[in-house]
């Protein structure tokens, strides 16, 4: 009977041992690494099928994710106070339990100190715009065509009326609309829907975030697990890193601008300050706004120029602080998260994804960042960039 086994050379290459130690004559052969089959079309349309479905959930079911995703921040922001109660004894559902409490009063004593303040300082826009007008013909005007020689025809009788009309309206629309809610009561129920939500979901997320994560890494295809690994690990340090320490930049410019616009005399400086202080979450956009709504606040109060140039000076001073002290400090040059990008991260999926993009897109940011910088190293290695 014929020897079944191939002669060395017909049909199967010869196989060269890998040689890792010689000992007492004994050659140690390690086994040779196993080839990966290149992946099938329908592996590209498992992964084409799944980007897919969490396009489609964000485009049309925006509204409903929008408490997941933003309990899932909150989450993401409290694990860490979780984890280190946890590392001195107190139990994970416990700790998460005071977690979302501390986040509750913050949240829920920051909107009740803000709502009045903020109303009180619109009341008094609305009863001073009109004395405004007036300000603006009688002092502005002149000063700008006696300085810049520039002839301004100014009806200041239809523009006091104008303004006069629009906030009439402004206050019926308001008060249609509180009617609806009153009468309807759809609109005001989803809100209160959503505003339960946010704290449960965030409760059973810090609860079981490890679980979660867990049961994810399983899910990986076995062959990128370990790239995921090392790429979401990445992720993390960079989101973790640009949210705490962008909080922190928040939290230190909310005191600076209420401490200032105080000490300046301006007219509800805490809520002005703190709301300045929550804007410059959006870089440049942020400071933007709360300038201009400081700069309102004091045209609103105008004692003279030297109070609004004290006004326009503490907001000058807070970007120098900013841009040059917390922002390299505290969240610091080596993220790479460049303000443009989140500028128009925040617009794009905004645009996209209404407020649920806005919520992603921070995170999405961050992951394209890290893949981003993957993939310049393997081009950097790559022939095409060496030779």
């Amino acid at each position: 009977m014929a020897d079944p086994r191939p002669a060395p050379g017909e049909g199967v290459a010869p196989v060269v041992p890998d040689v890792d130690a010689v000992a007492g004559g004994t050659v140690v052969v390690a086994p040779a690494p196993a080839v990966r089959a290149p992946l099938a079309p329908r592996h590209y349309l498992w992964i084409g099928g799944a980007l897919l479905v969490v396009v489609v959930a964000l485009r049309w079911l925006g509204p409903v994710l929008t408490p997941f995703l933003f309990g899932a921040i909150l989450a993401y922001l409290g694990t860490p106070l979780v984890d280190a109660l946890a590392r001195r004894g107190v139990h994970r559902a416990i700790g998460t339990t005071l977690t979302v409490l501390l986040f509750g009063v913050a949240l829920t004593g920051l909107f009740f100190v803000l709502v009045p303040l903020v109303q009180a300082e619109a009341s008094a826009a609305a009863k001073r715009l009109p004395e405004l007008v007036d300000r603006l013909a009688t002092e502005v005007v002149p000063w700008i065509e006696r300085h810049l020689d520039v002839r301004i025809e100014l009806d200041v009788a239809t523009l006091r009326a104008f303004v006069v009309e629009n906030l009439d309206s402004l206050r019926d629309v308001g008060l249609r609309v509180l009617s609806g809610v009153r009468s309807g009561g759809a609109l005001l129920v989803s809100l209160l829907v959503n505003l339960a939500l946010i704290p449960v979901v965030m409760f059973y997320l810090l609860r079981d975030w490890d679980a979660i994560v867990a049961r994810i890494d399983d899910l990986l295809p076995r062959r990128w697990q370990p790239k995921v690994r090392v790429v979401a690990k990445q992720v993390d340090e960079v989101l973790a890193e640009f949210l705490r320490g962008q909080a922190s930049v928040m939290v230190v410019l909310a005191l600076y601008y209420a401490i200032a616009l105080s000490l300046v005399g301006l007219n509800h400086a805490v809520a002005i300050g703190v709301l300045t202080g929550l804007l410059v979450f959006i870089p440049y956009v942020g400071f933007g706004l709360g300038l201009a709504l400081g700069l309102v606040a004091a045209l609103l109060q105008w004692t003279g120029w030297p109070f609004f140039l004290a006004v326009a000076g503490v907001y000058a001073v807070g970007q120098l602080v900013e841009n040059y002290l917390l922002v390299p400090w505290l969240v610091g040059d080596r993220i790479g998260l460049h303000p443009l990008a989140v500028i128009f991260a925040l617009l794009a999926f905004g645009q996209l994804f209404g407020f649920a993009g806005v919520l992603l897109a921070l995170p999405v940011s961050a992951a394209l960042l890290v893949g981003l910088r993957h993939v310049r190293a393997a081009y950097v290695a790559s022939p095409l960039y060496g030779d």
